[in-house]
């Protein structure tokens, strides 16, 4: 239950990325602009907070022992993750975006028999959850229904440009934040791990900077500014709440189910905040249909998890 509370809290940060990433686009900002500056400015923040808790030394150790996974696996977690969102920023509203990132709470599930999981001395190739992936199509039902009232105004190019890249992001977000687990096995704390990734995916942001700057030039003080709340908010504060939840159920398939399905409370609060912030209408009555929808699929999740730690805990005795 604490897990999918942390999960819940970073949805709540995680939402910022969706509003001003699209009030970037809508003030004329570049997504290459607004997806290379987020990281720029985590890592200042990470180092500071890794250095504090005294984690720096251990965490380069990794990087320099096994660079190669920390490369793959940071920039399908971090960059194919991040940059498609923000490029789809510019050819879909807040609503649209954050709507279909929910399809990463089916994507995690669907990821499971790309892993493994040592009992006794074997290695055993992990299952679907099947009760987790039904509850997870529960909530997915509730995103359907809120976009539903607008249906009419998505057009093809909507779709190529503003719906693929999402689905892309959808599974390289948990596939990236699983396979580095996988890699670490607990030799960090989710601080180093982050900054960790963050620093490997440091090429990438620096060539979509250098690509920037003869495109589309320098980015504006506003994009600047936007670009340093998401970095912290999303960036920083999001992430390690995020990633601290599924280290803890790093070996439960469908307790990390649970906790990845706490990201589709994002869209309720994007939908609050651009009611607050961009000044977007009131949902239609399908809509918040789908957001009671939503919640029940969280409460189903939360409540099987509970279940299985009831479970656990009996066979332990």
């Amino acid at each position: 239950m604490r897990e999918i509370l942390l999960g819940v809290l970073a949805s709540l940060f995680f939402a910022v990325t969706f509003i001003l990433n699209r009030s970037m686009e809508m003030s004329g900002g570049s997504w290459l602009w607004s997806s290379s500056l987020r990281y720029f400015f985590m890592v200042p923040f990470l180092f500071i907070i890794v250095f504090y808790r005294k984690g720096l030394s251990t965490t380069f150790k990794e990087l320099k022992t096994a660079p190669f996974p920390w490369l793959v696996w940071s920039f399908v977690g971090f960059v194919l993750f991040y940059a498609p969102l923000t490029f789809a920023a510019a050819y879909g509203p807040g609503w649209l975006i954050s709507g279909m990132w929910q399809f990463t709470i089916v994507a995690g599930v669907l990821l499971a028999p790309l892993f493994t999981l040592k009992i006794e001395n074997r290695i055993m190739k992990q299952k679907i959850p099947i009760v987790s992936l039904f509850i997870s199509l529960v909530i997915l039902i509730g995103i359907i229904l809120i976009q539903i009232p607008n249906t009419e105004s998505v057009h093809m190019n909507m779709i190529f440009l503003g719906i693929l890249p999402v689905i892309v992001a959808s599974f390289a977000y948990p596939l990236g934040n699983r396979k580095m687990m996988g890699h670490l096995e607990g030799r960090l704390d989710t601080f180093q791990r982050v900054l960790g990734m963050t620093i490997a995916s440091m090429p990438s942001w620096i060539l979509l900077a250098i690509y920037a700057i003869f495109t589309v030039g320098l980015p504006s003080l506003a994009q600047v500014v936007q670009s340093l709340i998401v970095a912290i908010s999303s960036g920083v504060v999001a992430t390690i709440l995020f990633f601290m939840a599924t280290d803890r159920v790093r070996n439960h398939q469908g307790k990390l189910a649970a906790v990845e399905a706490t990201q589709s409370t994002e869209i309720i609060f994007v939908i609050i905040g651009e009611m607050f912030l961009l000044h977007v209408p009131l949902p239609a009555p399908i809509a918040l249909i789908g957001l009671g929808v939503i919640i029940l699929g969280m409460f189903l999740h939360s409540y099987y998890t509970k279940v299985l730690n009831t479970k656990k805990a009996l066979k332990t005795k």
